[in-house]
């Protein structure tokens, strides 16, 4: 079964379809195209009209263009629209309202990616479900995922996030939930909000599009929990998730291990004992929402906790791996990758999973930290403040990338203080010659510090000393 006709797309869109063709997917970037894909010349730091020629000589089925069909080469198969990423919009709403899937909107300060993907493991144990494969939550993002949605899934995971004030709602609206997620609110997005409470209200407002008799989920542990509390009163049920008593989804315990989380908890009020393949007590609570999630679908909770042991953190969000760096493998470290998002919540977290994990041999637990960003005018002080942290106190080595962490490195004792550089490039270079055989380094910052290039780096040396022989050098 195609995903969509000519016909289908036209008349989602209220476009024009030139040519008789079909597609199986949805796709913005010429780059990862597949053949018969449908491609969405969107209008991003280059105009995506500019790459159709190059999409349909990659095999795209069709092209969705805002412009004439003269323009492109004869008898190109096109839907033509007045605006490229409204087309785009109308095919998600149509996707959406063809489906008879469960649909699940997750949001959240930190963690929604991983929240998202824990329910695709799980979800999938009980039918076909859908989510993007990476973080597309914006304003294009979101139609993208619901216009990529096949007719037959049974479920469908779809990720909100917001930079400003007032992009939630009408995200949300498209998507129209049957169960809405929040995983958190922290101090994220600073500078477009000023106030944590300003961030809650603006998270809170994916319960705006709950279809009716929906359920909203949402954790109760937080100050800002009663504004949240009030943004959902009217969805047909509320599931509180924390560790306090009354929690509908409670933590009575967590253990966290050099490579585990095994949590003890109920979810309204059955016992649960699940294990998490990675720890974290972040990743607890995850994991608890999940539980709820496919409790407020009426799916069996031990067979969802089960499912959710085989899921693994992505990359740039926790993952850990060995990696050799010398030919003769006596330079062995463990890298835990999160160098996707930070905030001092999350960095909280990602010191609590190192200060637990078990070097080896003579290894340290070395943290390298770059640049929060988005953190408004306190910005300096946050970063200083991470000192502060009670997982502080079990890392060995805390190495600070950017100007911003450089009131981290200040703020450091003398003995945790390792190199400070003024940007990830420079991290990168002077990071592998730093590190001892058995350590084990956290690599932590927000997307936008780069220090995900010193995680390439080091991978890459990884993976050439792996393709050594060994004893043949």
């Amino acid at each position: 079964m195609s995903l969509w006709t000519a016909e289908e797309a036209a008349a989602a869109t209220g476009g024009t379809a030139y040519g008789n063709w079909a597609v199986d997917g949805v796709s913005i970037d010429t780059r990862t195209i597949a053949p018969g894909d449908l491609f969405v010349a969107l209008k991003a730091a280059r105009d995506g009209h500019e790459f159709v020629a190059q999409a349909l000589e990659k095999g795209a089925g069709a092209a969705l263009v805002s412009r004439d069909p003269s323009e492109f080469p004869e008898g190109a198969p096109l839907l033509v629209v007045p605006d490229v990423l409204k087309g785009l919009e109308d095919l998600g709403r149509a996707a959406r309202a063809r489906t008879k899937a469960e649909i699940v909107a997750v949001t959240g300060s930190v963690g929604k990616t991983t929240t998202k993907e824990m329910l695709r493991t799980v979800l999938s144990a009980f039918g076909p479900t859908h989510a993007a494969e990476a973080s597309y939550n914006n304003h294009w993002g979101v139609p993208l995922t619901l216009a990529r949605m096949p007719v037959d899934c049974e479920y469908a995971v779809i990720e909100i996030g917001m930079n400003a004030p007032g992009e939630i709602a009408p995200l949300t609206k498209m998507a129209r939930p049957n169960v809405a997620v929040i995983t958190t609110v922290a101090e994220v997005h600073l500078e477009a909000f000023g106030v944590v409470e300003g961030i809650a209200r603006e998270k809170a407002a994916i319960f705006e599009g709950l279809e009716w008799g929906g359920t909203a989920i949402l954790p109760c542990d937080l100050e800002v929990s009663p504004i949240l509390e009030r943004a959902a009163r009217g969805a047909g049920r509320i599931i509180t998730v924390g560790d306090k008593k009354g929690a509908g989804a409670r933590a009575r315990g967590v253990t966290l291990s050099d490579s585990a989380t095994v949590v003890q908890g109920q979810v309204l009020g059955a016992p649960i004992l699940f294990k998490l393949d990675a720890p974290g007590r972040h990743l607890a609570h995850n994991g608890l929402t999940v539980l709820a999630v496919t409790q407020a679908l009426g799916r069996d909770l031990a067979r969802a906790a089960m499912a959710l042991a085989s899921w693994q953190p992505m990359d740039g969000r926790g993952r850990r791996e060995r990696l050799v760096l010398n030919a003769t493998d006596d330079q062995a470290i463990e890298l835990i990758d999160d160098a996707f998002n930070a905030s001092p919540a999350s960095v909280a977290a990602s010191l609590e999973v190192l200060s637990a994990a078990a070097p080896k041999g003579k290894g340290r637990r070395v943290a390298v930290l770059g640049d929060m960003l988005e953190m408004g005018p306190e910005a300096a002080q946050k970063h200083a403040d991470l000192a502060g942290l009670p997982a502080m106190q079990g890392v060995d080595l805390v190495c600070t990338s950017g100007a911003l962490m450089e009131h981290l490195d200040a703020a450091l004792p003398v003995d945790k203080r390792g190199v400070h550089t003024a940007n990830a490039e420079e991290m990168a270079k002077v990071l592998p010659g730093l590190l001892w055989p058995g350590d084990v380094v956290l690599i932590k910052s927000s997307k936008g510090s780069k220090l995900s290039l010193a995680v390439d780096v080091l991978r890459k040396l990884g993976q050439a000393n792996a393709a050594v022989p060994k004893g043949n050098h």
